[in-house]
Parts: C-alpha cells; sequence; structure tokens
C-alpha cells in the first residue's frame, strides 16, 4: 500500500500564483520519475507554470515538444458552458493511454477546479466527478494528481465538500498529508 495516496487536493486561499512553485517542483520530479504531465489552468496560469518550471531547471519547450508535459488553458470538457463530467473523465483515459502507449511510466495531472468547472459550480456534479476521478485513480494505479481549489472564487460548500473527497492534502512539494476529513463519496 502506498503511503501516500496519488489523489490529492491543494485548498489555498489569495493568489494562485503562490502556488505555483510548488506545483511546478512536484511536476519536475515526476517527469524525472517518467511520467507524462499535464498542467490545466487559465492562460495567465500556464504562462506563469512555464516560467516557474523553467526556473526549477525543466527545459520546458522541449518536455512540450516531446510531449513529456502538456500546458494547457483549452476547455473541451465544459459543453456549452457546462461541465461535463463524462468528457473529463475520457480526456484524462485517454491521456492515460496515450501516456503508457509513449513509454512512460505514468500520467500526472493537475488543474484548479474554478477553472475547471467553468460557472457551473454544482457541488452536487462536483461529487459526481471526484467520486468517478477516485474510482479511476483506483483501477488505473499508474495516475495521480493535485484537484486545486481557489477558496476565494468557489463558493465554500464546494471547497468544503471536494476537500472532504480527497484521501489526501498537498502542503508542499516534501509535504502531503493524510486528510483526516475525508470521507469517500
Amino acid at each position: 500500500m502506498e503511503s501516500i495516496p496519488r489523489h490529492q487536493c491543494l485548498v489555498y486561499p489569495g493568489s494562485p500564483n503562490l502556488h505555483l512553485r510548488p506545483v511546478s517542483l512536484v511536476m519536475r520530479e515526476k517527469l524525472k520519475q517518467r511520467h507524462r504531465c499535464i498542467y490545466l489552468n487559465s492562460e495567465p496560469m500556464v504562462a506563469g507554470m512555464r516560467s516557474y518550471l523553467a526556473a526549477a531547471g525543466v527545459d520546458v519547450e522541449e518536455e512540450v515538444r516531446q510531449s513529456r508535459l502538456v500546458l494547457s488553458s483549452e476547455r473541451p470538457h465544459l459543453v456549452n458552458g457546462r461541465f461535463a463530467i463524462d468528457v473529463m473523465l475520457q480526456s484524462l483515459d485517454g491521456e492515460l493511454e496515450r501516456a503508457l502507449r509513449f513509454g512512460f511510466l505514468g500520467l500526472w495531472a493537475t488543474g484548479d477546479m474554478t477553472w475547471e468547472m467553468g460557472p457551473d459550480q454544482d457541488v452536487k456534479k462536483l461529487v459526481e466527478y471526484e467520486r468517478l476521478l477516485d474510482e479511476f485513480l483506483r483501477t488505473h494505479p499508474q495516475m495521480g494528481g493535485i484537484c486545486q481549489y481557489h477558496a476565494d472564487t468557489l463558493p465554500k460548500e464546494l471547497v468544503d465538500q471536494g476537500t472532504r473527497l480527497h484521501p489526501a492534502i498537498f502542503i508542499n512539494e516534501t509535504l502531503s498529508i493524510l486528510n483526516p476529513q475525508f470521507r469517500p463519496a
């Protein structure tokens, strides 16, 4: 059994820029461990992540060119402005299959839930997504990642539910803890 679960959350107040450095350092390590990495967020945050990865010694252009690193602000999982759980999960499944087919050991992904869900901030939909994502991660041990929850931009109920649905909490690049509030959906 692994010591820290692969499905983690990062709940933060304030500027999302404050978390780019620790997340970029995790991504650098995952790349070194031969995982394909995906970062999903808004255009300004993607630009910031590029900068932090470069500052951490990652050759971002080469990693992107080699398809080892995906930095994207595209949102095909929003259908008519609504968060489509099945589209998001199919996308992750396809990316994992692609990573394994290209010889990577696995896939590591992170994204900000404010950006991912868009205006569709439905708590029931979030619970269903996190439940299905947790199930997917349990059956696909080659995948892991961090769901980011910006406490200043999401409804409190959504942040609270999101927190309870993750077995681990990401603190920084060297520390993740078991979540004492974890309640499987």
